[in-house]
């Protein structure tokens, strides 16, 4: 049997509604995730705590923003597969960078001339 309109629409309402709410609720979580990023930062401890206390909430954010404000959590898994796809090559692929171009790896720059240069100029 198929609903009345009025109770259609009234239903399709009260979903509307409690998406709201759920999005409301959601960035209110993200405000105090983000919160918690800004107090870590001036916290005393070693450095690698902090990266990774800070890596832990980003990938929590970025988690929640892309499952519910994206969509992914209503979308088809075949899209979810493909976003995080993209997302591991794009990864692979900062990492690459990241160690082709880090000067921590590079050899420094000696001004030490072999002597049969030194030699030959003078």
């Amino acid at each position: 049997m198929i609903a009345p309109a009025s109770t259609a629409h009234a239903s399709g309402h009260e979903l509307e509604q409690s998406k709201f709410w759920i999005f409301v609720q959601l960035a209110m979580l993200l405000a105090v995730i983000t919160g918690l990023e800004l107090v870590t930062v001036y916290l005393p401890f070693m450095k690698w705590i902090l990266v990774a206390a800070l890596v832990i909430l980003s990938t929590v954010k970025f988690m929640f923003v892309i499952f519910y404000f994206m969509h992914l959590r209503w979308d088809k898994a075949f899209c979810t597969i493909l976003f995080f796809i993209g997302l591991v090559l794009a990864g692979g692929t900062m990492w690459a960078l990241l160690k082709l171009f880090s000067v921590a790896d590079s050899k420094p720059l000696t001004l030490d001339a072999p002597a049969a240069i030194v030699r030959t100029v003078a």
